[in-house]
């Protein structure tokens, strides 16, 4: 019985050591933008939330759910399109140093433009949403 628990305890740290290293740490502004969207496309919230900055006041999470939520509502076939969708990058405009706006749309929703912050923050590009338009 023992050895049984210690088994399904091992599986479960793998399991769960294994998700996390799955993603890989952005290279820079550009990849950690390519990524966060990439992934909101998919519908991977969990990968998502990897690129995005923990701010103390948590409304990053909550932008993001807000925004798992809008697409859990959408229709298969939206969903399907999202995730066929290329990203196409308009333009990288760095602010300074540590932060860079991006601004995307995407094949499948052309019209619409997003732009997102990117801040480096102790050393990782991360996708800050607070001040999305």
């Amino acid at each position: 019985m023992k050895l049984l628990i210690f088994l399904l305890f091992i599986t479960a740290s793998f399991i769960s050591c294994n998700n996390e290293a799955a993603f890989k740490k952005a290279e820079d502004a550009q990849d950690a933008g390519r990524e966060f969207i990439r992934a909101s496309l998919d519908g991977n919230y969990e990968k998502a939330r990897f690129y995005l900055l923990n701010d103390s006041t948590h409304t990053n999470v909550r932008l993001l759910e807000k925004w798992k939520s809008d697409y859990n509502r959408r229709s298969v076939e939206d969903k399907v399109n999202y995730k066929d969708a290329s990203i196409v990058a308009l333009k990288v405009e760095p602010l300074n140093d540590s932060t860079v706006n991006f601004v995307y749309t995407n094949t499948f929703e052309p019209k619409d433009t997003t732009t997102i912050k990117i801040v480096r923050d102790k050393g990782e590009w991360l996708v800050d949403l607070k001040d999305i338009h």
